[in-house]
């Protein structure tokens, strides 16, 4: 793995870096969004720019299996990890092809304990709520602390985690959620799956022809694994959670972040 190192501008991205990529990996939320979550038009025609410099674009979120659903149908993208890496999905021709990495039957007894965790969270964690997205999920819990409550104090995050790693569960923090499921599995790990079955990518032996963007400590693997990592400006905020920060952090943050990255990207590979 890579030694963890401070942050480069991104005006510091080479050139040849640039042209030598295959593929973008790039998270959603406070990556592509704009500061009140939504994506706006200008991050969506970045990646459709992207892809016309001949770039794959694999989108690696926590949301939910029924937003992925939607995304894979309808964005410029070639596919989608979801759930923090339990699922993907892309299109291939008209048909939806689904990779989930744990079983129907280990998805119902795992919902039962995450059922109790989400029942221990509301109890104990004043103020955080269950993701509003949390019926559109197949694999894992989200706590919401900052989307349509809060923000909540580091306290309170870190009691939400707490639940989940007592339990035995997985927990990663987003920008908004802390995620919890149970399985050995994480956003890298799909990547690696989902490109050497999609592209013949090998992230491992080839880790340097791809690129991730993302902006929180759900996205430290990554960050960890590729040397060609960006963060958006409002990454900072999480640094002090994080062993592994991005390679490279822009000026500006959320999508207009998201943007200035990717046109930096795409202006090199089209000289």
């Amino acid at each position: 793995m890579l030694e963890s190192t401070a942050s480069l501008p991104i005006t510091a991205l080479a050139a040849d870096t640039c042209r030598s990529l295959s593929a973008i990996f790039t998270d959603i939320d406070g990556t592509m969004t704009d500061a009140d979550g939504r994506v706006p038009a200008r991050s969506l025609a970045a990646l459709e720019q992207a892809r016309a410099t001949g770039l794959r674009v694999l989108v690696v979120t926590g949301r939910p299996a029924g937003w992925c659903d939607m995304i894979a149908r309808t964005w410029p993208v070639d596919g989608v990890v979801g759930e923090n890496g339990g699922l993907a999905f892309h299109l291939d021709g008209r048909e939806m092809v689904r990779d989930f990495l744990v079983t129907p039957e280990e998805r119902h007894r795992n919902r039962q304990r995450l059922d109790r965790i989400a029942q221990q969270a509301l109890q104990q964690v004043s103020g955080c709520a269950i993701a509003s997205d949390q019926p559109y999920r197949e694999l894992d819990l989200a706590v919401d602390f900052a989307e349509d409550v809060g923000p909540l104090d580091d306290a309170a995050i870190d009691a939400i985690v707490q639940l989940f790693t007592d339990a035995g569960a997985h927990a990663k923090v987003s920008n908004i959620h802390v995620n919890g499921w149970f399985g050995d599995y994480d956003k890298l790990g799909m990547c690696r799956r989902v490109a050497s079955r999609w592209w013949e990518l090998d992230t491992d032996g080839d880790r340097e022809r791809v690129l991730f963007l993302g902006d929180s400590p759900n996205d430290e693997p990554m960050f960890e694994h590729f040397p060609h990592t960006v963060g958006v400006a409002n990454v900072q905020q999480f640094l002090e959670r994080m062993s592994y920060p991005p390679a490279y952090v822009t000026d500006a943050g959320h999508a207009d972040g998201f943007v200035e990255a990717l046109g930096r990207i795409t202006s090199s590979r089209s000289v």
